[in-house]
């Protein structure tokens, strides 16, 4: 059976978020299949692969054929403490027990930064390219996923705003976007490592060309202007970029697979009841090279 993608919503988003027939996952693919996978992501900038039924090494094997893999720490549970192999970020709300953590977990609030419109690893010199979620146990109600087409968004600007945003350069940390929760107990060990990185504010697609906001929760500042005038700005820029005409919601089935290009989208959790499980595992393709080395 041929690879084929059909628009999740082809009257008000025909060009954004496809989902995905005639392919198992579970099997090492063509390079046909790879081929047309990016190919895939390149158009629709999200996919959805329906009854995916992965292993963690299922899913690494996978991933591994679309690029390199970042490392997956970018949360605050101890490698004594992981409950899953360290190629996969457990983006779920169990312990390593596969207990569902309480509610004032330490773990559990920092991962509310996922309710945040966030990129993955911007707050990283060498950003996310394709995020690859994976959706091993949902709740009965609420926990989608929502993606903005960073793209229609930036193409919807006008021209004085096109002109103002071309070449900002934005500084990222997890520590700017907890903030905004009101997470701000870190240790000096973890300030340390969230020290914030520099990141375009507008990039270009490296196949279409085509220019994007890159936006996120992680933004503390932009060089050069004064931090509340920087924070306003990119608050105005990412109520623009969420409008409802530019987001594909993702409602989770069981064994869905969702890769999304973060290069040209934006994503957020909703909220679900913490008393019932939602355990997502997911892989990341690096980008290879930071944004700023990347033609604007």
């Amino acid at each position: 059976m041929a690879v084929a993608i059909r628009a999740c919503d082809p009257i008000s988003r025909p060009a954004f978020a496809g989902e995905v027939s005639g392919i198992d996952l579970t099997r090492e693919l063509s390079p046909a299949a790879v081929t047309a996978i990016h190919d895939g992501m390149t158009r629709f900038g999200v996919l959805v692969f329906r009854e995916q039924k992965l292993t963690d090494e299922q899913q690494v094997a996978f991933s591994r054929q679309l690029g390199p893999l970042e490392d997956a720490i970018s949360d605050l549970r101890p490698v004594e403490e992981r409950r899953i192999s360290m190629d996969l970020s457990d983006i779920s709300n169990l312990d390593q027990d596969n207990r569902v953590m309480a509610r004032d977990d330490r773990r559990r609030l920092f991962g509310l930064g996922n309710l945040l419109w966030h990129s993955d690893s911007s707050f990283k010199t060498v950003p996310a390219k394709y995020s690859l979620l994976s959706a091993r146990a949902i709740p009965p109600r609420g926990g989608n996923t929502e993606f903005a087409d960073m793209r229609a968004a930036y193409d919807t600007l006008d021209e004085e705003a096109k002109a103002e945003v071309r070449d900002l350069i934005c500084e990222h940390s997890q520590i700017y976007s907890r903030g905004l929760l009101g997470f701000t107990e870190f240790t000096e060990e973890e300030i340390k490592l969230c020290a914030p990185v520099r990141q375009r504010l507008v990039r270009r697609h490296p196949v279409t060309g085509q220019l994007s906001l890159y936006l996120s929760s992680h933004i503390g500042t932009i060089v050069g202007w004064p931090v509340p005038e920087a924070r306003a700005f990119v608050r105005d820029l990412v109520e623009h970029g969420t409008q409802r005409q530019f987001v594909y919601a993702h409602a989770w089935r069981p064994f869905d697979l969702v890769i999304w290009d973060n290069r040209v989208t934006m994503h957020r959790a909703r909220r679900y009841d913490p008393a019932e499980v939602r355990d997502m595992r997911r892989t990341t393709v690096t980008n290879e090279v930071s944004s700023l080395e990347q033609a604007p």
